[in-house]
């Protein structure tokens, strides 16, 4: 059954992305999609992430060789990322999300039909073009269904991922790893899925988009803060997503190596922990963007970076079952920060979302392609247990939020970038 997503908004000639509008309405079917469509497009690159430990043993990889895979498929990501956005800043493609599920989809085919290493590396490289695609426009479009509540729209866009990551290591185990490395083609059925959603949410993003006021998308350029300023606060929160990633990046590739080495927990063992502390990191996820929304994402951004040192500290540790518990409160604590810095970056700049969304998304994945192969080498060289010593003390540069300005703080701050909506722009499964 068909239902029809109703999207009415009163037009505005305010700047669509710093006054607030009376009666803006957020569009949370639109957001719902957006959130589906991006756990199954996170969902289908977690599992790569989780079935290292078996590719690692089919092709004899070291741990270095592991890492290289990360970067490659990162590092793709990263460096296409901030160009896809400026480009759609003046040139916006509704139908691009399907092409970058399309590229998803053709890497995950490559992956189970691999039969040596660069075959692997070119695989990564196709995923990560999709996500290239896919991130920036889609948090494009999420602010524009937000309805002037975007710390709460990021949340939503960015809790499906974050589901979907924890849902990858579940499917490996259950999947994957008993059924061996050419099982990875039927997840090409989710990207499938994913193509068919994301062209309707593109054909409500091109009849948004077109009847979107010529003033407001003027109006919306206007800067709040000195240049000097807005590139000294975009440092430092580039500074706050490296040390977030980097960290992250240590769990999210080696902590399946970590615990089967350190406790001699089984692989599906490690698989299991990884999901609890995954979907710890999609719970924290959904809450950091309306607690800005309400709070100010100054004080989120704080708590999320610096409040989490203390558990990352004692990590290195613990016995197995404290072990479990904090990174669950490290997942949970931590994943709150990048709706709140994302949002941040883009109050700084109006006007300029797509490429700040890139500029952001493409850092992160950067920085974790980056710390997968740079731990993987730290791992090869000193052992796993080494990595934990060493990140424990990324999140102290959380003291760095201090440089931050201090934004003026609205609640619902903003109008729909988009206008009026017809109803029947897009329908849903």
């Amino acid at each position: 059954m068909k239902t029809s997503i109703t999207e009415r908004s009163p037009p505005s000639s305010r700047p669509a992305d710093t006054a607030p509008a009376r009666g803006a309405e957020t569009k949370f079917r639109v957001l719902s999609a957006l959130s589906f469509s991006h756990f199954l497009n996170d969902m289908t690159q977690s599992t790569i992430l989780a079935i290292y430990p078996l590719l690692k043993g089919n092709f004899d990889l070291s741990f270095a060789q592991v890492g290289l895979v990360s970067m490659v498929y990162q590092l793709t990501a990263s460096m296409m990322q901030p160009l896809v956005g400026r480009y759609t800043d003046r040139h916006p493609l509704p139908y691009s999300l399907s092409f970058g599920m399309g590229a998803t989809l053709l890497g995950l085919l490559v992956l189970a039909y691999a039969g040596n290493f660069s075959t692997l590396l070119v695989a990564a490289a196709l995923v990560g073009t999709g996500s290239a695609v896919f991130h920036p426009e889609a948090s494009r479009i999420a602010r524009m269904a937000a309805g002037g509540r975007h710390g709460l729209a990021q949340s939503i866009f960015q809790v499906g991922g974050n589901a979907g990551s924890a849902a990858g290591p579940l499917i490996a185990a259950g999947l994957v790893i008993p059924q061996g490395q050419r099982s990875v083609a039927w997840l090409a059925l989710a990207a499938l899925v994913g193509i068919v959603l994301l062209q309707r949410i593109g054909r409500w993003y091109k009849k948004a988009q077109a009847l979107r006021p010529a003033s407001s998308r003027a109006a919306s350029t206007a800067a709040i803060l000195p240049p000097h300023q807005v590139r000294l606060a975009i440092v430092v929160l580039l500074v706050l997503i490296f040390s977030k990633y980097f960290y992250l990046a240590s769990l999210t590739n080696y902590y399946t190596f970590y615990l089967m080495d350190r406790f001699a927990v089984t692989m599906q063992s490690a698989q299991l922990h990884l999901f609890v502390f995954l979907l710890a990191a999609a719970a924290g996820t959904l809450l950091g963007g309306p607690i800005g929304d309400r709070i100010g994402r100054k004080r989120v951004i704080w708590f999320s970076i610096l409040g989490v040192a203390p558990f990352t500290l004692a990590l290195p540790h613990l016995d197995l079952a404290w072990t479990t518990a904090f990174t669950v409160i490290i997942g949970f604590v931590i994943a709150s920060a990048f709706s709140a810095i994302l949002v941040f970056a883009q109050e700084l700049m109006p006007g300029k979302i797509g490429a700040v969304s890139g500029l952001f998304f493409g850092f992160a994945f950067g920085m974790g392609g980056l710390g997968a192969a740079v731990l993987g080498m730290v791992a090869d060289a000193r052992g796993i247990e080494y990595v934990y010593a060493i990140c424990a003390y990324l999140p102290l540069l959380g003291l760095l939020t201090a440089l931050l300005p201090d934004l003026p703080h609205r609640r619902h701050a903003s109008a729909p970038a988009s206008g009026p909506i017809p109803d029947s722009a897009i329908t849903a499964p």
